[in-house]
Parts: structure tokens; C-alpha cells; sequence
């Protein structure tokens, strides 16, 4: 009964989207999602303003109705957003309005100009609007009417979409902001209400089949969702960081973990390298010291191993060496002068008879 209930009031929010969900008597206890992060579109043209992007609510639940470029219905006023609030133990949507001041819009953060407080994006001077270029994307070279402040938002990084309540933003008009509650205002113009209807008629951008990262989170103009100027969400920056640790963590694991593999390659290689050269000594010795063991036992000259002996002089291949003599002893000696044999020798002459020695003559007496 209550889903029913629910698809009937979204049918008449997208019938009449001036009328405020608070004035239809709807109750939702489900906080809008957090506000989407984008890029501005370029300005299609001078006399535009900004009106960003919000989470609107249909039949199906939320959904996402993208910031756009959007006209005025006259010179001087500015755009004041709308919100949602809690209250009464529900949310309630605050439509937005045209005035010549800019009201409380809940102390939001929409950015591009919308930082929580008043409108910092630009003004209206003798009816033409100057742009701040350092909140709004504009071509300074089409754009004359231009000028560069540097703007502080009043909550910057803040991405809740709703104020009061459990987690919502504690922000409450002041007294400026009051009085232009007061004041006269004019609703959205034709082009913001179809621009609405046609996001609700979006099944992409529901809530529950982005998850907060609509497809289209901005156009250059109103309804023009498949145009060029139409831009996608993109990361929060909170979250961009989250993405870049975790690469650079992953990165620093991968390099950590080839550089590990790289260095025990190298390590096992070099082992390897260094068990064949100890097994290729270890082998040569073992081989050197055989050849030494088993060489003459004359030969007792170190040798180059593998080394070509020295050449020798040059001699006549195959040539019949020079006759020698033969040697005195296994050969025929060389004619001697003849002797007698050995076994037979010349007899000795016989020598002369040694005379007798005579005898002792007898001492003559002595005188």
C-alpha cells in the first residue's frame, strides 16, 4: 500500500514539480544520498547562470536531476537552490526560487559558487551578469564581462545533501537570508521543471542503479542529456585519494614482489654459475694431477696443457737417414789394425837369464 502510495505521489511531484514534497503531505525517513561530484559544462552563453545539481525524489526513490546552464525569466535575479531538511521526524523538500537576493539553501555545498552561503559566482551589473572565472567554466574569449576572485566555501569537501536531522548540516538562515525568505520570488521556469521530468524518466539516474554515480551529473543546457556538453559524475576527491593508495600500494607490492623474483633468479643463477666453474676446476685438477701421475718418470718437464709441442727443425719428409758407423758394440767395428786374437797371443820373447849374482867378495883384512 505504501509503494503504491509513493508511485502515485511521483506522479504528480513530475506533473507538478513547483509543488514542495511537504506541502503533498509526503514522509520519507530515507536520507537523499550524498551529493555528486562533476565537472562544469562550459557556459553556453552570456546571460546563463548555474544552477547545480540535486537529488530529487520520485516514484522509484531518488534520483538525480543534473546541474545546468539555465536562463532567467529576467535580468537581475539570481538562483537560489533548493534543499532538503529534517523535520516533523521526516525529510522535506525546500523547493529553490528566483529572487534579487540569494536565500538560505540549507548551508549546503553545491559548488561552482554555492558554498553554503550566498552566491559567489557572479553579479548583476546594469544588466549584464559578470562572471567569476575562478567558479564558473566560461570562454574568456567570448566572455567579456569576466573577472577572477578567489573563493573560500563555507564548508568545502562537504558533500551532505541535507540539513538537520542524524548527520545533516547544522547550518540555519540568518538574518539576510530571512528577510529574503520573505521576499518576492519566482519559481523555476519551464526549462528547469521539464529539465526535472526528463531526469525522473531516466532510469539511470536513480539512485539505486548508480549508487550515487549518475551517468550524467551535468549538462550545458537543460534536457540535453545525450548533447556533448552533457558530463558524467566522477570521484570525490576523498575518494580519488582512497583509489590512488591503493594503486601505489599495489604498484609498491608488484615491484617489491618482481624485484624479490629478480634477485633470487639472479641468486640461483649466479649459484649455479659458480657450482659449474667449481665443478669444471674440480675436474681439470683431477685430470692434470691423472696426467701427472701416469706421465715417464724421465719426463719431468712441466707441459702447457693442450699445448702444441714446439715446432721441430725442418727435415726432409720420409728421407732415409744418413748411414752412421756402427757401433763398437751389437754392430760390425770398424777395421782395426791387425792384432792376435785374444785367445791366441803372440808368445813373449823369452827374456835374457838374469846373470847370477856373484859372490859376496871375502873383506880383505883390515890393515
Amino acid at each position: 500500500m505504501r509503494t503504491i502510495r509513493f508511485m502515485l505521489l511521483g506522479f504528480l511531484i513530475l506533473a507538478i514539480p513547483a509543488i514542495s514534497l511537504a506541502q503533498l503531505g509526503v514522509s520519507i525517513t530515507i536520507a537523499p544520498p550524498e551529493l555528486v561530484a562533476y565537472s562544469q559544462p562550459v557556459c553556453p552563453q552570456s546571460g546563463y547562470l548555474w544552477t547545480p545539481g540535486y537529488w530529487a525524489y520520485g516514484s522509484e526513490g531518488y534520483f538525480w536531476v543534473p546541474g545546468t546552464w539555465v536562463e532567467p525569466p529576467e535580468a537581475g535575479l539570481l538562483w537560489t537552490p533548493g534543499y532538503w531538511g529534517w523535520g516533523d521526524n521526516a525529510y522535506a523538500w525546500n523547493e529553490g526560487y528566483w529572487g534579487p537576493t540569494v536565500g538560505f539553501y540549507g548551508g549546503l555545498n553545491y559548488g561552482y559558487g554555492y558554498g553554503g552561503v550566498g552566491y559567489q559566482g557572479g553579479y548583476w551589473n546594469h544588466g549584464a551578469f559578470n562572471y567569476n572565472r575562478s567558479v564558473n567554466n566560461v570562454d574568456a574569449r567570448s566572455f567579456h564581462n569576466t573577472y577572477q576572485k578567489t573563493v573560500v566555501n563555507y564548508r568545502a569537501g562537504n558533500t551532505v545533501s541535507y540539513n538537520g536531522g542524524r548527520g545533516g548540516i547544522t547550518a540555519r538562515p540568518n538574518a539576510a537570508q530571512e528577510t529574503a525568505a520573505r521576499g518576492r520570488h519566482t519559481p523555476a521556469t519551464a526549462a528547469q521543471t521539464g529539465h526535472q521530468q526528463a531526469a525522473g524518466k531516466n532510469h539511470e539516474l536513480l539512485a539505486s542503479v548508480n549508487h550515487g554515480k549518475p551517468p550524467i551529473a551535468a549538462t550545458s543546457k537543460p534536457g540535453e542529456f545525450t548533447a556533448k556538453g552533457a558530463v558524467a559524475a566522477k570521484r570525490a576527491p576523498a575518494e580519488n585519494k582512497g583509489i590512488e593508495n591503493k594503486t601505489a600500494a599495489a604498484r609498491s607490492t608488484e615491484n617489491k614482489a618482481a624485484a624479490d623474483r629478480a634477485a633470487a633468479t639472479r641468486s640461483n643463477e649466479n649459484k649455479a654459475a659458480e657450482n659449474k666453474a667449481a665443478a669444471t676446476r674440480s675436474n681439470e685438477n683431477k685430470a692434470a694431477n691423472t696426467k701427472v701421475a701416469h706421465a715417464p718418470a724421465e719426463s719431468n718437464k712441466p707441459t702447457a696443457a693442450h699445448a702444441k709441442p714446439a715446432p721441430r727443425a725442418a727435415t726432409t719428409a720420409h728421407a732415409q737417414p744418413a748411414p752412421r758407423q756402427p757401433a763398437a758394440t751389437h754392430a760390425e767395428a770398424a777395421p782395426r789394425p791387425q792384432t792376435a786374437p785374444h785367445a791366441q797371443t803372440t808368445a813373449r820373447a823369452q827374456a835374457a837369464p838374469r846373470p847370477a849374482k856373484e859372490a859376496p867378495k871375502a873383506e880383505e883384512p883390515r890393515k
